[in-house]
């Protein structure tokens, strides 16, 4: 890679009255299998603007946020249209991570050498091209939403109000329209590409840029999708998860020699059957269960997801993620990761029932963490003395006020987009060790989607034998990045 120079650098240290955008732009190439590809990239913070009115009277745009996005734009012959090229804005999710792991794992042309469960790298980390990015198909826009990377309110603002659904959808869709806007790219097929709760924020904008701007979208890139909460937390009275999170308990205890030498394949047959059919049926009965059907529910469950039937009986038949990742290898000493099962770790003993960290992310973290702050100031000549928010508390609590006495879901947003915009297209990617957003609970949320049939045929699932991060794992990094290429540039 190369890297001509950098046109300007901004520095948080100079004083500004008024927050202004401080980007800066560098030129680069990158080696794909279809030759060299010189792109432009651009870093720095845009401000985000409100217009306000004080008793039916304009106040003017007032600054509200100033979010950080790294852009990078394939190089165009002079004169060339520069809506000829799809543009792909991607996030992570969180609520609290900034878009370092797609940017750095995935997408962007650098890619961080992080290793994998049972191969871990040691500090110091390197970056080095990354031949299958997106950018030979598309350019990239990533952001990071406020209090995330170095995007914040400005002098005087109020972060609480970017820290929720609403606030947080209309700040993405706001950057979104002023970076199609400025550079000329709303005759461009635009994709959005979210992972975990960007997922949820993806199909959400889908709705909100048609109704807001009349912004219509060529296809989401969904990775590790979650769109309904429902489907995903344990709480008294919600039985749903423990059928969801049953096929991923299996997977989980295949790849830790838990199955023997049955193929992965039909152990997960074998799970979604049950979780389908029986497993719902026997936690709806609760009391009402007889003895025997729930000595039989016991066997079975134990026998799919490696635990032992007298753990399995003290549950009463309900398995929450939490408690599997300390009980399924507690016999060895190690406890799984949430994002990742494949991960092991350990904890002070092997007494208690949840994890005190996920051994997936402390696996991963340090080695993006020191990507991201080496790239952006060395590479991309972005400087500041901001501390880089990879994943953060500080948007915590995060407010879903607008679903007050329900669940939070866009599974309704995401239908009615597709109904309205029937050229909409929808790509799923789950790892099936991923016990944060497992993929069945994906399946069970797209198959509810109300859509015509005819529509059906817009949505397509891949799977890898991989977790959250599907990227982590070197074979299913190559098999996704090639996924999304086909994805974007299909017809």
């Amino acid at each position: 890679m190369s890297e001509d120079r950098a046109d300007a650098v901004a520095d948080d240290r100079t004083p500004r009255d008024e927050p202004a955008d401080d980007l800066v732009t560098t030129r680069h190439t990158l080696r794909t299998p279809a030759g060299e590809l010189a792109y432009t990239a651009t870093a720095g913070r845009i401000v985000l603007r409100r217009e306000e009115h004080t008793d039916g009277v304009f106040d003017g745009h007032k600054p509200g946020a100033e979010v950080f996005v790294v852009a990078y734009t394939a190089d165009r012959a002079a004169g060339s249209d520069p809506a000829e090229r799809p543009l792909t804005v991607a996030f992570n999710g969180g609520p609290g991570s900034s878009s370092v792991w797609l940017h750095l794992g995935l997408l962007g042309p650098r890619r961080v050498l992080s290793g994998d469960a049972g191969d871990p790298v040691p500090p110091p980390y390197r970056l080095v091209d990354n031949a299958e990015s997106l950018l030979a198909q598309s350019d990239l826009l990533f952001v990071d939403p406020v209090s995330t990377g170095y995007s914040r309110a400005v002098t005087g603002g109020k972060p609480a109000d970017f820290h929720g659904f609403a606030g947080d959808l209309d700040a993405v869709a706001e950057v979104i329209r002023l970076w199609v806007t400025r550079q000329q790219r709303w005759l461009s097929p635009l994709f959005l590409a979210g992972e975990s709760y960007g997922t949820l924020r993806a199909a959400a904008l889908a709705g909100r840029l048609q109704e807001k701007f009349g912004m219509y979208l060529n296809g989401l890139m969904l990775i590790s999708t979650v769109l309904d909460m429902t489907s995903i937390r344990f709480h008294e009275g919600n039985l749903l998860p423990y059928s969801l999170f049953l096929p991923s308990y299996a997977a989980v205890a295949h790849y830790h020699g838990l199955h023997g030498s049955r193929e992965l394949s039909d152990v997960l047959a074998e799970a979604e059957e049950l979780a389908e059919r029986d497993y719902p049926w026997a936690l709806a009965r609760g009391a009402r269960l007889a003895p025997g059907d729930r000595e039989r529910m016991v066997t079975r469950l134990a026998a799919v997801t490696g635990l032992s039937e007298d753990y399995v009986r003290r549950t009463r038949l309900r398995l929450e993620n939490q408690r599997f990742f300390r009980e399924v290898l507690r016999d060895r000493g190690l406890t799984v990761g949430r994002l990742d099962a494949r991960f092991t770790g350990w904890e002070p003993d092997d007494a208690g029932d949840r994890n005190s960290y996920d051994p997936s992310i402390a696996a991963v973290d340090g080695a993006y963490a020191a990507a991201l702050n080496a790239h952006v100031r060395g590479t991309l000549g972005y400087a500041s003395d901001l501390p880089y928010e990879i994943l953060t508390d500080r948007v915590h609590p995060w407010s879903y006020q607008e679903f007050e006495g329900r669940e939070v879901t866009v599974v309704g947003t995401l239908g009615a987009a597709m109904r309205a915009n029937p050229h909409l297209r929808v790509q799923v990617g789950c790892g099936y060790y991923d016990c944060a957003t497992p993929y069945y609970a994906a399946q069970h949320t797209i198959a509810g989607l109300a859509i015509p049939d005819e529509l059906r045929d817009n949505i397509e699932m891949h799977y890898y034998e991989a977790g959250h991060m599907t990227y982590v794992h070197e074979p299913s990094r190559l098999a996704q990045s090639a996924d999304l290429a086909a994805f974007v540039t299909a017809g």
